[in-house]
């Protein structure tokens, strides 16, 4: 077995346990995963592989695989900037496939943030027609699973709690 196979298989296996999909189009899948351990060799860090990383960890945090766009992306597009973790709907093609659009804010803001002392990925707004992603402005909400509790603070709920694995839907807005 190649080191990339095994890279997704471990990827599987861990999406899955936090109850998200990987892309089931295996070669495509493959080449996600040989481009993260190419990063991972480059960088010490799986980065994205259909993003420029800067090569300094502090800087990518935001782009490290799962990135920080991921939830949105998949809220919105059924799928991730890369199609690496995609959505029952996109993989049933219950959904249009959409060219998913980059969330990541330029370079120049995304320094500015992290001097300021903030995320990689905060500095502005979401993409016109997208839910907001890690690009915020202030507080994140914080959303309580109605089953077991769990809390996480971010623009929207999870799509599946990664303790119970209930859908979305029934996560609250936590006071």
């Amino acid at each position: 077995m190649s080191e990339a196979e095994e890279l997704l298989a471990r990827l599987d296996r861990e999406a899955r346990a936090g109850g998200y999909l990987l892309n089931p189009e295996r070669e495509d899948t493959l080449s996600l995963c040989e481009g993260l351990l190419t990063n991972a060799r480059r960088y010490g860090y799986r980065s994205c592989p259909c993003r420029a990383a800067a090569g300094r960890r502090e800087e990518d945090s935001d782009i490290i695989c799962p990135c920080d766009y991921r939830d949105p992306d998949l809220n919105d597009f059924g799928a991730c900037y890369c199609a690496l973790y995609v959505t029952k709907e996109w993989i049933e093609r219950r959904m249009e496939r959409k060219v998913v659009p980059e969330r990541r804010p330029p370079r120049a803001e995304r320094l500015r943030a992290v001097a300021a002392g903030a995320p990689a990925g905060a500095s502005g707004e979401a993409p016109a027609g997208t839910t907001a992603g890690p690009a915020l402005k202030g507080k994140c909400p914080v959303w309580r699973c109605k089953v077991c509790g769990y809390l996480c603070a971010r623009d929207e709920p999870p799509n599946v709690c990664p303790i119970c694995k209930v859908s979305k839907d029934r996560f609250e807005r936590f006071a």
